[in-house]
């Protein structure tokens, strides 16, 4: 019987003197060629792969499992005892106001001030790193670094007011404060331009309250967050109420219908419009309109009385002027919805009005007068007109047997009928059950904020008529105040701090 060759063996010695370097570079050599191997298997197919794993044993998976652990500790050394970070539990609010940044291990609140200090309580422990880690490392340099003179005197201003341009407006103004360059943005020509082509999806409303009619409450819709200001340059003593909007300012009017106002809410530019020809002692009927796309280009505002008497104010030739009188198919005295806010579409304003039920409009531009007679829905009681996409809309309260909700309705142009479109959630209308309620509407071009109130309760809506979606509106509250703030009226505008007034 031939024998069997015996198998050689290499074994590898080494001296005490050896170099651990070269005892490291021996091992992962070893792993490479392991690694080369496994990769050969891998190659042989699925079903090899399958029929080996199915012919160990659970004893030999436990022993080549084990092999591996140890020949992973012989590499890289015995794993660390010490808890992992990411076992500890951190939260972290950020306060933009404040510029600081607070985070809570487990309920324990530090503070830390400056940029400096967040990047030292976030840093990590040392740890080794793979070569794909050490690759795509990041370097994280202070804010010094990165604001160096040298590397941004030379960014282009164009390209800068651009990204500015597109900032969110809470954000612009915070901004402001940094130096006199960018707070001089708001007078620049170039940024005005700038930014007039962004798009603006949602307006702001400004509203005034019960509580506080000497000021005013800003809500922004895109962010659901109330802001309190106050008009500097209006008269303390009189009560001025917003009756108009176009290109980022508001047209007040005081209680007196004597003397008009046009105001920028978040800059503060306000002026007072000249005298009118005549005096006019009942409440009047406003609408404002751009001469243009942007305001640059200037404004209209018109007042209409009930007896048919208006006047135009042109911001260019600062002055008011009276284009002829009412047509005489159109029935003085006019009975004008002054609880309604006037609609503009193009050059081109709507009234709404009673006996008869109806529109009345006016287009600026060519003088023109129209009258459309429009059946009301049934049992309407506060109604508003609204204007979306171009179209001429109707909002209102609609009670019957005890049960009251919101109805929006679109005029049909062919048969001049009020089409329903939309009405409030039923959960919600179940609220004003067997209740007298009262709707104030507070802007009407595409998003609607409807005050809805009754003698014990009153809610806050907002309507999106692009996506018809309902959404209820939080407390405005004053400052250091936890009293509710009830709506007394108001008007939406597109925010703009480069409109002067």
């Amino acid at each position: 019987m031939p024998k069997k060759k015996a198998r050689k063996r290499f074994f590898t010695f080494y001296d005490d003197d050896d170099d651990e370097e070269e005892r490291r570079e021996k091992r992962e050599e070893r792993r490479e060629k392991t690694k080369t191997k496994r990769r050969r298997e891998r190659g042989s197919g699925d079903g090899n792969r399958r029929l080996l794993w199915q012919g160990m044993d659970g004893a030999a998976m436990l022993r080549q499992l084990v092999g591996q652990i140890q020949e992973l500790c012989e590499l890289y050394g015995s794993p660390s005892i010490d808890q992992p970070h990411h076992l500890n539990p951190r939260w972290y609010i950020i306060d933009l106001n404040n510029n600081s940044l607070e985070y809570d291990f487990c309920g324990l609140k530090v503070e830390a001030k400056s940029d400096q200090k967040m990047v030292e309580a976030n840093k990590s422990s040392p740890c080794k790193r793979s070569k794909r880690e050490d690759s795509t490392k990041v370097v994280t340099s202070t804010s010094a670094d990165l604001m160096d003179q040298k590397i941004w005197k030379d960014f282009p201003e164009d390209l800068l007011e651009a990204v500015i341009a597109r900032l969110p407006i809470e954000s612009f103004f915070r901004f402001r404060s940094i130096c006199r360059k960018w707070n001089s943005l708001l007078t620049s020509n170039s940024f005005a331009q700038q930014f007039s082509e962004v798009p603006r999806l949602l307006p702001w409303f400004y509203s005034v309250t019960h509580e506080n009619m000497s000021s005013g409450a800003v809500y922004d819709p895109s962010l659901r967050k109330w802001y309190h200001l106050s008009a500097p340059h209006l008269p303390a003593k009189m009560i001025i109420l917003p009756v108009a909007s176009a290109g980022g300012l508001i047209c007040f009017l005081d209680l007196g219908h004597k003397k008009f106002y046009v105001c920028n809410p978040l800059t503060g530019s306000c002026k007072e419009l000249p005298a009118r020809s005549f005096r006019v002692w009942s409440r009047v009927a406003v609408g404002m309109i751009l001469n243009g796309n942007s305001i640059s280009t200037g404004y209209k505002i018109m007042w209409l009385g009930s007896n048919g008497d208006h006047e135009i104010y042109d911001s260019v030739q600062d002055r008011w002027t009276r284009h002829g009188s009412v047509p005489l198919n159109i029935k003085l005295p006019l009975s004008l919805n002054f609880r309604s806010q006037t609609v503009s579409i193009d050059s081109t304003l709507y009234f709404l009005h009673t006996e008869p039920d109806g529109v009345l409009s006016y287009n600026v531009e060519n003088g023109v007068w129209k009258q459309f007679i429009i059946p009301s829905p049934l049992h309407l009681t506060d109604h508003t007109l609204a204007e979306y996409g171009g179209q001429v809309m109707l909002v209102g309260l609609v009670t019957k047997n005890a049960a009251t909700c919101v109805y929006i309705w679109e005029l049909q142009k062919m048969t001049l009928l009020w089409k329903e479109v939309d009405r409030m959630p039923n959960i919600w209308c179940l609220e004003f059950y067997g209740k007298h309620v009262r709707m104030t509407c507070l802007g009407n071009r595409g998003l609607l904020m409807l005050s809805l109130r009754s003698r014990r309760m009153s809610r806050l809506v907002t309507y999106n008529m692009s996506n018809k979606q309902w959404q209820k509106v939080p407390e405005c509250l004053l400052p250091h105040c936890r009293k509710r703030q009830s709506i007394a009226c108001g008007t939406a505008f597109h925010p703009c701090p480069t409109a002067f007034a």
